[in-house]
């Protein structure tokens, strides 16, 4: 699948989704840049999603950006199982100013099973967790994370309807 928005600014469109395809008897990775770009691998300025993002706010499977939410997120605020950024959150969160998760590492704040910081399970780096609103919506993000696997089949659902929408469609006798 394949959608590229006419509407462009800066030479890049604003909607750019490309999805895997057999072309040619072999595997096309889908590849997506622009704006806002979904796709096996992602380049999108604001938003990027796929299964390796890299932009603004990205989200996958391996993502980077300013905002990153992967198993494995790289950004100034990361939010994974694997989550490295100057503010991180996850199962391992190293963070350069402050980090929240089971392993908790950071120069200054750090909290979770685990914290290794200037301030490591005090009160100072509980301040200081609960004052920054990055950490509060990462906490209320993992408390629903159980949810997540489910969104890993929404698309082998979508794909059976429309598979079985268009197996039962009458064709047109006209």
């Amino acid at each position: 699948m394949q959608y590229l928005s006419k509407l462009t600014f800066l030479g890049l469109p604003l909607v750019h989704v490309a999805m895997s395809r057999i072309e040619d008897g072999r595997y096309v990775r889908g590849i997506a840049k622009g704006w806002i770009a979904i796709g096996d691998v992602s380049f999108g300025v604001l938003l990027s999603v796929g299964g390796a993002a890299f932009g603004g706010i990205a989200i996958g499977g391996v993502s980077c950006g300013v905002i990153a939410l992967a198993g494995a997120a790289f950004g100034a605020m990361a939010l994974g199982g694997l989550a490295i950024g100057l503010l991180a959150a996850g199962g391992a969160a190293i963070g350069w100013e402050a980090a929240f998760g089971g392993l908790a590492i950071a120069r200054e704040y750090a909290f979770g099973g685990l914290a290794i910081a200037q301030h490591a399970n005090d009160q100072a780096a509980r301040d200081y967790l609960s004052g920054n609103g990055f950490f509060s919506t990462a906490d209320t993000i993992m408390d629903y994370s159980f949810l997540f696997p489910i969104l890993a089949f929404l698309p082998v659902v979508v794909a059976l309807l429309n598979k079985t929408k268009h197996q039962h469609t009458p064709p047109n006798l006209s």
